[in-house]
């Protein structure tokens, strides 16, 4: 049995700057960190040549074609493996529509899992690779690629992303205690507004050109907050994240709406300094930058909210177990 964990990702700064048809003419920037809840890929071989797949539903089947899980179908093609395999997934939170990265998550476990199983041991930027491969190209989705190496990489980290290709950098030198006091005071909230985020995604990508501006600056935020906490001013990040988000705000209809308008509006006036809407936009979770001493208030006033709490986590995609008789 292999069993794989691939972290999610809260996005900072920078989001929207990592699709194709922005970075292909200008560079884009985001800044991101893996927090420590996780898809998981568990993997063992079968005795006979069928295919089970198992998540929210349980598929068994004769060939590659037919399994109708994509992720699970096009992470099988590209790592060759053709039969005799018995897939699940999970997750440590209900991952479809998290704004967390959940789906990159998902095929970097897989793909990480299916090449430890054929013997090979992946680069990270060979999952984060592999799992944009899927995705964007044999899939077709209209994402950017930031989700991808975050889950492959881990860690706070700052990338870069131009006609040459994707950079990734640790966003500050190692330090333990800063990555502490940054993550003492992030706050996460579920708002439970159901979202499509391939619609907002569809929109922002048709409006890249008219948008070249602010997605400029909004790559610029991202550069910002990476000198920010090189220089240990985690602080900074609250003012930056709001910055950020009055800027997300406008690339599409559906990043926010009324109700999302008021919850952020409500955290605000409790104390938080900025926030986001994790991911696309539209729903999902909810990103609060707060002082600990405000953090109280905060909750009492988005009391009706479901708050996860997490901790920043420096790990990227991982093999937890492989344990094959052989």
């Amino acid at each position: 049995m292999i069993v794989v964990q691939a972290p999610l990702r809260i996005s900072f700064l920078g989001g929207g700057t990592d699709f194709p048809g922005f970075y292909g003419a200008d560079t884009g920037h985001v800044l991101s960190c893996t927090i420590d809840k996780s898809i998981f890929a568990i993997l063992k071989g079968r005795f006979d040549d069928k295919i089970r797949v198992g998540y929210t539903r349980t598929e068994l089947v004769d060939d590659v074609e037919s399994v109708e899980h994509d992720l699970v179908r096009e992470a099988l093609r590209l790592t060759g493996v053709t039969k005799g395999v018995e897939l699940a997934t999970m997750a440590d939170i209900p991952s479809h529509g998290s704004g967390l990265g959940s789906s990159a998550a998902v095929t970097v476990a897989l793909l990480h899992a299916l090449w430890q199983y054929r013997g090979v041991l992946p680069s990270r930027e060979q999952l984060a690779a592999g799992a944009t491969e899927i995705e964007m190209v044999r899939l077709g989705r209209p994402i950017g690629v930031q989700d991808q190496y975050a889950s492959a990489y881990g860690g706070l980290r700052f990338m870069t992303f131009g006609a040459d290709g994707v950079k990734v950098e640790k966003a500050a030198p190692e330090c333990p205690a800063l990555a502490r006091r940054l993550g003492e005071r992030l706050m996460l909230f579920y708002t439970g507004v159901p979202r499509d985020s391939a619609a907002v995604l569809e929109e922002q990508q048709g409006r890249i050109d008219d948008q070249r501006p602010l997605l400029r600056e909004m790559a610029a935020l991202a550069v910002q907050g990476r000198c920010a906490l090189q220089a240990g001013d985690h602080d900074a990040l609250g003012d930056l994240l709001h910055e950020g988000w009055e800027r997300k705000r406008r690339l599409a209809s559906g990043v926010t709406n009324d109700v999302i308008d008021a919850l952020y509006a409500t955290a605000r006036h409790a104390g938080a300094v900025g926030g986001k809407i994790a991911g696309a936009g539209g729903g999902g979770f909810l990103l609060l930058y707060c002082q600990p001493e405000r953090q109280a208030s905060v909750r009492s006033a988005l009391h009706g909210l479901a708050e996860l709490e997490f901790h920043l986590e420096d790990e990227g995609s991982l093999v937890m177990l492989d344990d094959r008789r052989r």
